[in-house]
């Protein structure tokens, strides 16, 4: 009689496997749990495009005399690069208006989703040291990785079903927008898969964050380069998962193939994301992080050389961001001045002026101003940030003091704010004036950029203030202001908003330059509740406990 103590292989290969994924189903409810508030505002955000840009359409173009009149903001080769390869402009409805030139913006937003959901879950947990606890109970090698992406998959699912749903309430054909919601669940995923590879690379959640967007930005960048060249998008279109995404022309001619192109590319990312997380180990990193200089630079021993490491790559990263974006609304002048003539006068209320270059010129400052203070808010995240892991602690643990080391980083926020909207209003000048012939438009746009200077200043200083008194806030509180400052700049006069919501916003209290002479009062008024609530948070900050609400 003889016994053996060995299970057989392939009883063990099975446990194996499943020993892997352990734990999955309870990390789904955590990360779901996590994200309750997180997810459903962008699921959310999907659907208030749709609905909003379908309710619009009707308002700014009542017919379709006006709705052609303005098609040629995006069947130029300007146009297209901002929205998408326009098809069907030749024969616009309001479906096939929205699927040119907003449908583009849902792809982008749900990439963004993505992003953030698989890293935020992923790397972010181990570079925490959260997922070694975790680790530490029931749980498999592959459980934090699948159960993220089972949750992207379902974020990505309800939002192209929230898409759907809302286009076909607007009345706009069925097949036509089922592959509107599936293009965008698509295009989620398939940036769901790139984060996942992106989080095996770095060892640091803003690393791979910062690959993911760039990522994004490429395909971008491809994208609109491709759609410029013609109509209906070039070879250079399809090089790029946004243009696939696009390529569906849905109202028009209601493709499906291109979409298993952004269905194979979610699957091959998936699958190098899982190999490469069996070839490293946990908590580290696929390329391993540079040494540092063996001795520091002498400007990190100052508290403002310290802030400006730390904001370094926020500033390079939205200053560039949004000197494109002014560049390429520089670009887009002349398309204006070309359709102006047949534009209908909902669309040019939305520019506050019967002068429509003046309009536009001042638009561009404020839409610039907006972005701005969305930095702002980001770059005071930072603050939060290095409080939370107790780098703050280390460096107030020296001879520096706290009312010196957050004046620092709001000083070279505020700098880093004035740097990037005169840098790009230069920019925008030098491009409307390229296009247009008319050098003079440098010097309008530069001083348009400047006169909504205190907008993003005036939410620095609140930020500031609730960073002092109540740091939990910051992110929630600041990107309410950036919010109510798109809100109200885009949308007041379109939507006939009340005069007290308007007052919210600090640009609604600024001179639109060039439309309105420049006004010193509310300026310097708007300075000065920025400095008021950069002291308030200041003193806050110097009597509150470090970590502790």
């Amino acid at each position: 009689m003889t016994t053996s103590t060995h299970a057989p292989r392939h009883r063990q290969a099975e446990t194996t496997a499943a020993s892997r994924l352990a734990g999955t189903g309870t990390m789904i409810r955590l990360a779901l749990r996590r994200d309750r508030l997180r997810l459903p505002a962008w699921i959310a955000g999907h659907g208030l495009l749709v609905l909003y840009i379908g309710s619009t359409l009707p308002q700014l173009a009542p017919t379709k005399e006006d709705l052609a009149g303005i098609t040629s903001l995006l069947s130029q080769p300007v146009g297209r690069m901002f929205t998408g390869p326009a098809f069907g402009m030749d024969d616009v409805t309001y479906e096939r208006f929205f699927a040119a030139g907003y449908v583009p913006y849902l792809f982008i937003l749900a990439a963004l989703m993505n992003i953030m959901l698989v890293i935020r879950h992923t790397r972010k947990e181990e570079q925490t040291g959260r997922a070694e606890l975790i680790r530490a109970s029931v749980t498999g090698r592959h459980t934090a990785l699948t159960a993220t992406l089972v949750v992207a998959a379902l974020a990505n699912i309800t939002a192209g079903a929230l898409v759907v749903l809302l286009a076909v309430a607007l009345d706009y054909a069925f097949v036509g927008s089922l592959l509107v919601g599936l293009a965008t669940a698509l295009t989620g995923f398939a940036f769901a898969g790139v984060a996942s590879v992106t989080a095996q690379l770095s060892e640091f959640s803003r690393s791979a964050t910062g690959m993911a967007g760039a990522a994004l930005g490429v395909a971008f960048v491809l994208r609109a380069l491709g759609d410029m060249i013609a109509v209906g998008g070039s070879a250079l279109s399809w090089a790029s998962p946004l243009g696939w995404a696009a390529q569906p022309a849905p109202y028009v001619e209601d493709r499906w193939t291109p979409l298993l192109l952004s269905a194979g590319l979610a699957a091959v990312t998936i699958a190098v994301a899982f190999a490469l997380q069996r070839r490293r180990d946990f908590g580290a990193s696929l390329f391993p992080p540079r040494p540092g200089p063996a001795r520091a630079a002498p400007s990190l021993g100052h508290p403002i050389g310290l802030a400006l490491r730390l904001q370094r790559g926020g500033l390079l990263g939205w200053g560039a961001a949004i000197l494109t974006l002014g560049v390429i609304d520089g670009l887009f002048t002349q398309s204006m001045l070309d359709a102006g003539e047949e534009m209908p006068p909902q669309l040019s209320a939305v520019f506050g002026s019967e002068q429509l270059l003046d309009g536009y010129v001042g638009f561009l400052g404020a839409f610039t101003a907006i972005f701005v203070a969305a930095y702002v808010v980001h770059a005071m995240q930072t603050l939060k940030a290095e409080e939370d892991t107790g780098r703050a602690d280390a460096v107030l643990a020296t001879p520096v003091n706290r009312i010196g080391w957050l004046g620092a980083h709001g000083a070279v926020i505020a700098l880093s704010a004035i740097l990037i909207t005169l840098i790009t209003g230069v920019g925008a000048g030098i491009a409307a004036a390229a296009v247009t012939g008319e050098g003079e438009l440098v010097g309008s746009l530069v001083m348009a950029h400047f006169a909504v200077l205190p907008a993003p200043l005036t939410v620095l200083g609140l930020c500031a203030a609730l960073f002092g008194l109540l740091p939990r806030l910051v992110a929630p509180v600041g990107w309410l202001l950036v919010a109510v400052l798109g809100i109200v700049d885009l949308f007041a006069d379109l939507l006939d908003l009340p005069e007290w919501f308007r007052m919210l916003s600090p640009m609604w209290h600024l001179a639109s330059v060039p439309v309105e002479g420049f006004d010193g009062a509310p300026f310097i008024v708007l300075n000065g509740v920025t400095l008021v609530a950069f002291v308030l948070g200041m003193a806050g900050f110097r009597r509150r406990q470090i970590n502790v609400v």
